[in-house]
């Protein structure tokens, strides 16, 4: 059964992320908003965060449905009703977190483009809340089918998170937003509230 319910969350989210964020973002801009990845940095930091996601959300549910047994030391009823329950915040706060993005919203940064600074929300409490959700609901995800494939997909993503964020996102807003991302960047958190500030 649990399997099953991180099948039906992944679905969920990729349905919340890719097809209603996007339907949003085109009937209010015009504009889906989805880019394609343009330099090997950003393609390998957004494979591994896909990579990771399905790992957890996909190949370990599957896995289990296929007789793969569990983590003994996780694998208690309670500890997979709390990772529905946190999964399920993950996944609304990720949905959220885009949407306070408004216009500035992108599925990965263009080069091109000068988007304005979001610092609103949930970004006055840290620069990448979407991340900080998606990791929280493949940590979720890691609890309701308790696996070392769901683990790695956790680590994953979270090095997919990093990579993107460090990589390709902050050298990009440094770029076009200056001084002003700086100021904001050296008062809030990268992923957790005061944690990767920038100086």
């Amino acid at each position: 059964m649990f399997a099953l319910i991180a099948l039906f969350l992944l679905f969920a989210f990729l349905v919340l992320g890719g097809g209603v964020r996007v339907w949003i973002q085109r009937r209010r801009t015009g504009d889906s908003g989805v880019r394609r990845p343009t330099t090997p940095v950003q393609l390998w930091s957004r494979a591994t965060f896909g990579v990771g996601i399905l790992l957890a959300g996909a190949a370990a549910p599957a896995s289990e449905l296929l007789g793969v047994p569990a983590l003994s030391i996780l694998d208690r009823p309670v500890v997979r009703v709390a990772g529905v329950v946190v999964s399920v915040i993950g996944l609304l706060a990720t949905f959220g977190a885009q949407l306070a993005m408004g216009d500035s919203w992108r599925s990965t940064v263009d080069l091109t483009e000068r988007p304005a600074l979001v610092t609103d929300g949930p970004f006055r409490i840290v620069r990448n809340p979407v991340y900080t959700a998606v990791i929280m609901m493949v940590a979720g995800l890691a609890l309701v089918v308790p696996s070392l494939i769901a683990i790695v997909g956790l680590g994953v993503v979270i090095v997919g998170s990093e990579l993107q964020v460090r990589l390709v996102e902050e050298p990009y807003l440094r770029q076009v937003h200056d001084g002003e991302y700086l100021s904001y960047a050296s008062h809030t958190g990268r992923f957790l509230p005061g944690l990767g500030r920038l100086t």
